[in-house]
C-alpha cells in the first residue's frame, strides 16, 4: 500500500511539474513568474540538505555556505569571462571541493553530529564576516570587485551554452529553475533508491551495524555531503543570475536556520517535503512582508519574519514533530487500512 502511494505521488509530481513547465509562463503575470522561480531554486537548495541530513544523518547548519560559494564563484567567473558555461560548472564545482576539504576532516576525524552542526554554521559565519571585509577597490579577482557588504550586483543572466547573446528572459529562466529543481528531484530519488542510497540510510539508523557488515560509513557520508554541497552550489548560481547579484547576506545565521526550518515544516526524511516546507515558508515570508493590513491589524508598524518564522518552527515541533508530507501520509494510510 505503501508503495503504491509513493507511485501515485511520484507520477503526480511529474506530471504536475511537466504542465507548469510548458504552462505558467503563459498563464501567470511576470511577477508570479519570478517568484516562482525563486521558489523553485530555493527548492533545489533545501532538497541537498534533505538528502545530506534526511538520508545522509550529517546535520549541515551551514548548508548556506555551498549555497554562497556557488553563487560567488558563478558571479566571479562569468564578470571575467563574459560567458555562463563554464562559471556555471565553476559554480557547482568550486563548493563540491570545500565540501570534500571539509567533510573530510569532519568525518574523518570522527566529529559527532552537534559539533558538525555548529562547525558547520561557524563555517558559514566565517564567510559573511570575510566577505563583508572585502568592501574595497583593492578587492578583486580580474574584473570582479567582491563588493564588502554591497554583494556583486549586474550579473548577467545565464546564457544558451557557447552563445553569450542569447541570454534567458524570464519565462526561460523559469523554466530553467524548475526544470532543473524536477532533475534533482528525481535524480535523488534515483540515488536514494539505489545500493548506495540504501547503504547510505542503514548507515543512518546505525552507523556501527553497517560498519560491522563491511561498509565504510565515513566514505558513504563523505560522499553524500560533497554531493549535497555541489547540488546547493548549483542553487546558488541559480540564484545569483536569477537576481542579478550576489551578496554576503546568502552566509548569514538567518538564512541558515531558515533552511532548517523549510526541512522541517515539509518533513524530514522526504524530499517533497523539502520542495513544500520551502514553497509553504517562502510564501508565508513573501505576504507577511508585502501584507501593511496584518500588521495594522495587530498595531504595529511591520512584522518581523524571523519572530514569526521561529514561531511557526515551535508550533510544528510541539504540534506536527513530522512536518506536513509524513503526517499527512500517516492519514492517508490509515483512511485507507480503515476503509479495507
Amino acid at each position: 500500500m505503501k508503495r503504491a502511494a509513493d507511485r501515485i505521488g511520484i507520477a503526480a509530481i511529474a506530471i504536475l511539474g511537466l504542465g507548469a513547465l510548458i504552462g505558467v509562463p503563459h498563464v501567470v503575470e511576470l511577477f508570479t513568474l519570478v517568484d516562482v522561480a525563486v521558489y523553485c531554486i530555493l527548492a533545489i537548495l533545501a532538497l541537498s540538505l534533505a538528502f545530506v541530513w534526511g538520508f545522509g544523518g550529517i546535520l549541515s547548519f551551514g548548508q548556506s555556505a555551498f549555497f554562497g560559494l556557488g553563487g560567488y564563484a558563478y558571479a566571479l567567473a562569468v564578470i571575467n569571462m563574459g560567458e555562463s558555461t563554464v562559471p556555471i560548472l565553476l559554480g557547482a564545482i568550486v563548493p563540491m571541493l570545500f565540501a570534500a576539504l571539509l567533510g573530510y576532516f569532519m568525518i574523518y576525524g570522527r566529529i559527532s553530529d552537534v559539533y558538525l552542526a555548529v562547525i558547520t554554521l561557524t563555517v558559514s559565519l566565517i564567510f559573511y564576516h570575510l566577505i563583508n571585509s572585502t568592501a574595497g577597490p583593492e578587492y578583486a579577482i580580474g574584473r570582479a570587485r567582491l563588493g564588502g557588504h554591497n554583494g556583486i550586483p549586474g550579473l548577467p543572466p545565464i546564457n544558451i551554452p557557447g552563445n553569450a547573446a542569447a541570454q534567458l528572459d524570464y519565462a526561460g529562466t523559469f523554466r530553467l529553475s524548475l526544470g532543473a529543481l524536477l532533475l534533482v528531484y528525481f535524480g535523488l530519488r534515483a540515488l536514494i533508491a539505489s545500493r548506495f542510497g540504501r547503504a547510505l540510510v542503514a548507515i543512518r539508523e546505525n552507523e556501527l551495524r553497517a560498519e560491522l557488515l563491511g561498509y565504510d560509513s565515513r566514505r558513504y557520508k563523505l560522499i553524500a555531503f560533497v554531493i549535497g554541497g555541489g547540488i546547493a552550489g548549483f542553487a546558488g548560481v541559480l540564484f545569483a543570475s536569477w537576481g542579478s547579484f550576489i551578496g554576503p547576506g546568502v552566509f548569514g545565521i538567518a538564512f541558515a536556520a531558515q533552511i532548517i526550518i523549510w526541512i522541517l515544516v515539509g518533513g524530514l526524511g522526504t524530499l517533497a517535503g523539502a520542495v513544500l516546507g520551502t514553497v509553504l515558508i517562502q510564501y508565508l515570508t513573501t505576504w507577511l512582508g508585502q501584507s501593511k493590513s496584518v500588521a495594522a491589524l495587530i498595531g504595529l508598524a511591520k512584522i518581523d519574519t524571523s519572530l514569526v518564522l521561529g514561531a511557526v518552527l515551535i508550533l510544528f515541533v510541539l504540534l506536527v514533530p513530522s512536518g506536513v508530507i509524513p503526517t499527512l501520509r500517516k492519514l492517508w494510510l490509515g483512511r485507507r487500512g480503515a476503509s479495507a
